[in-house]
């Protein structure tokens, strides 16, 4: 081993299969944690749900992880949610993803198919993107530091937009990706089995779902989308996931990326 290599491997975060996973995140809400939530409780896994464990002391964990400068194998965060496993510190959701997607078995393992981390990722990305991101500026469309009142006539209108045009848009998209071959028999978005891909379609429908409840319920009464709401009640219905959702460790939606104004909803 050369000394530059040497150093790197002194200096590298690392974990160990036995190192508890610590999800550090806001507490009270659902968010942008959720996504990271529903993998470790549809595989089983023991996680710690650090600021909503203790409140006090969780909060002063985020606040110094989103501060400090970092160490030298692990870059400063700008935002939660942070994964913390052995030495390693991960922000920024897609990223989180990808590290726990093989080591939760939400990747599938086919040694014949290298590129399904890849393709998998692709789909988690337009989820977060469709009923993430833009469910997200539906209501703060402006501005994000200033409050919903003073953006409501802009809002109005991109919740429309939205409704009426990128929903359907991303709808079709998913519908399009079940009814693929790399769906391998369309009950999963890719391979026939539950990935990371799935579980985070399944939090931006219901998101959605919470946010424009009359829209959304019109949607789902509609044939064109029949297999992205087969998906939805099916991840619904496993049974790591339902026992989560009757659990107190699902936070209820409140004023996080999912918000439920009246006014923006479908009249």
């Amino acid at each position: 081993m050369t000394s530059s290599s040497s150093k790197r491997a002194r200096t590298t975060a690392s974990s160990e299969p036995s190192d508890p996973y610590l999800l550090h995140y806001w507490p009270t809400i659902p968010g942008r944690g959720e996504f990271i939530r529903l993998c470790f409780e549809a595989t089983s896994t023991p996680y710690t749900d650090v600021a909503n464990s203790d409140r006090n002391t969780g909060m002063q964990t985020l606040k110094s992880l989103t501060s400090e400068p970092g160490t030298n194998s692990n870059p400063p965060h700008f935002a939660p949610p942070i994964l913390q496993h052995g030495s390693l510190y991960i922000s920024q959701v897609p990223a989180i993803l990808l590290y726990l997607g093989p080591k939760l078995g939400l990747v599938p393992s086919d040694d014949d198919d290298d590129t399904a981390p890849y393709h998998i990722n692709q789909l988690a990305l337009t989820a977060l993107d469709g009923f993430s991101n833009e469910a997200h500026d539906s209501h703060h469309p402006i501005a994000m530091g200033d409050y919903y009142e003073s953006q409501k006539d802009a809002a109005k209108r991109r919740a429309t937009d939205y409704l009426a045009n990128r929903l359907p848009k991303f709808l079709a998209y998913f519908e399009r990706a079940l009814s693929s071959e790399a769906s391998k028999g369309g009950e999963y978005l890719y391979g026939g089995q539950l990935s990371y891909a799935d579980l985070v379609l399944w939090q931006g429908l219901d998101g959605v779902g919470f946010a424009f409840p009359k829209a959304v319920a019109k949607m789902k009464g509609q044939d064109e989308y029949k297999k992205v709401w087969g998906l939805y009640e099916r991840v619904k219905g496993l049974q790591a996931v339902k026992a989560y959702l009757e659990s107190e460790r699902r936070l209820p939606y409140s004023n996080g990326i999912w918000r439920c104004y009246e006014e923006l909803d479908e009249e």
